[in-house]
């Protein structure tokens, strides 16, 4: 009797009640033990299925074996066969691993496009949401409200028109003869300007400043929906309001009403505290607002991806025009006939405000960063770009629509503004406020001023004698000489 397991002759045999076999019992409990099972038939087998089996103590012992060529080549033989038969047991798991594989890729593959289609779907659905106006029951116009509604890309009345035509040819054809005023600032006495007054707003979300058309009131707004107005000649704030229409994204004046957009849409337009009109025509935030020359009109812009026009006069929206991206700020050409707007992916869109067409746009210079601040400068040609925490600002030729000159200002752009001749040109940021200055009769661009003062934005004062500082604490500063 051999053992079926170690094919030596068992101290202590026993035998299967299943399959019959003889197995040494040290090896077989051991077996059992670990995989539950007979090792010669796979069936299922205990301790209690063996049976032990008596033999005489004194066993002869196996003959020598090896002992000859022939039987070392049947040992090799025998070798090469067990070799052989796991080499094609490998070979069948690895086929059955391969086609899991190849199956669990397949359903991935498949997984995969359907997220893709289930996004693209989304994103087409969020967009034509986006897209949906909202026509009021009442035909009649809510000064309050706002709630009077015109249909996207609609053509503007004719009065608006006649304004838009006259404020364009009234302001373009002294732009060019309009000297510099004897008491305007130059670039050697604002190489003098420091801080001389600071201001605690007390606001801890307010991220810009909008000066009125005199350069001595200034507005901003809190992230819980409060309104300061900055007296610049007091150096104290004359009015606060909370208007309750949600954190307010960004203002400007319109003559001497103040104007805001708010972070869920709505665009507010109030007076000595008090509102005067209120528009809900964005599906989402309204990020920006900006006042046409002729002082009538009022556009805004959102992430809905459109601009809104509003006749002031009337309490109308005009027109709401899309875009192929969310927009993030805008601003009137000085003539009013054109409309710039900064996008999230880093373009700049021209639009006709006449025909409300999309007559141009400046590529991202910065590889699709967003589009934080514009300003167009007074001579009609130029406008000024700032990029989400990029430390240049690109300076645009309208008549050659190219990138003219681009500002190293050492620090994340965040705020920037023209001065009323078109010579000085703010920047500011989290490291400090930078004045550059371009001289006409040399074409040659300076820095006059170079100041740490932390600011989000920045404006001029009245005959640029000083310049207005939102710093990141949320406190007014004033530099002067």
């Amino acid at each position: 009797m051999l053992c079926a397991i170690s094919g030596e002759a068992p101290e202590h045999p026993v035998a299967s009640r299943k399959s019959g076999n003889v197995f040494e019992r040290r090896l077989i409990e051991a077996y059992i033990s670990e995989n539950g099972s007979d090792p010669v038939t796979g069936e299922d087998l205990t301790t209690d299925d063996l049976i032990d089996l008596k033999q005489a103590r004194l066993v002869k012992p196996r003959a020598p074996q090896l002992t000859s060529i022939p039987a070392l080549l049947s040992a090799f033989q025998t070798e090469w066969d067990a070799l052989t038969l796991e080499a094609y047991q490998l070979n069948v798991q690895l086929a059955e691993t391969r086609q899991e594989l190849s199956t669990a890729l397949y359903y991935n593959d498949s997984a995969q496009r359907v997220i893709a289609r289930l996004q693209k779907e989304r994103d087409e659905a969020r967009d034509a949401l986006s897209r949906v106006s909202v026509t009021s029951a009442n035909n009649g116009v809510s000064h309050i409200n706002g709630d009077a509604m015109q249909v996207d890309g609609q053509g503007l009345p004719d009065e608006v028109l006649a304004k838009l035509e006259s404020t364009q040819q009234r302001l373009s054809a002294t732009r060019r003869k309009r000297p510099v005023p004897e008491d305007w600032a130059t670039g050697d006495s604002i190489a003098n300007y420091d801080v001389k007054s600071t201001a605690d707003t007390q606001f801890t979300g307010a991220k810009s400043l909008g000066v009125d058309h005199s350069g001595d009131f200034f507005l901003c707004g809190d992230s819980d929906g409060t309104v300061g107005i900055f007296d610049l000649k007091q150096g104290a704030f004359s009015t606060r309001s909370n208007l309750g229409a949600g954190g307010i994204t960004h203002g400007t004046w319109v003559h001497d009403k103040a104007v805001v957009a708010t972070a869920n849409g709505a665009v507010v337009v109030t007076q000595e505290g008090s509102v005067q009109a209120k528009f809900h025509q964005h599906a989402g935030a309204a990020n920006a607002v900006a006042a046409h020359p002729s002082g009538d009109l009022l556009a805004s812009v959102g992430v809905d991806k459109s601009y809104v026009l509003y006749d002031l006069h009337s309490s109308k929206v005009l027109t709401q025009i899309f875009s192929d991206s969310e927009l993030t700020t805008v601003t009137f050409h000085p003539d009013g006939h054109l409309l710039a707007a900064g996008a999230v992916d880093g373009s700049i869109k021209l639009y006709e405000v006449k025909s409300s067409q999309l007559a141009h746009t400046f590529p991202s210079p910065s590889g699709g960063v967003p589009v934080v601040t514009l300003d167009f400068s007074e001579n009609g040609t130029w406008l000024a770009s700032g990029y989400q925490g990029q430390s240049s600002v690109t300076v645009w030729d309208l008549r050659k629509l190219n990138a003219l000159k681009t500002l190293e200002m050492g620090t994340a752009v965040t705020g920037i503004s023209w001065d009323y001749t078109g010579q000085f040109l703010a920047a500011s940021g989290p490291g400090g406020v930078v004045v550059s200055q371009y001289t006409k009769s040399s074409k040659a661009w300076t820095e006059p001023l170079r100041k740490g003062v932390s600011a989000q934005d920045v404006k001029w004062g009245a005959r640029a004698t000083s310049l207005v500082a939102l710093t990141a604490d949320g406190a007014v500063a004033v530099l002067s000489a």
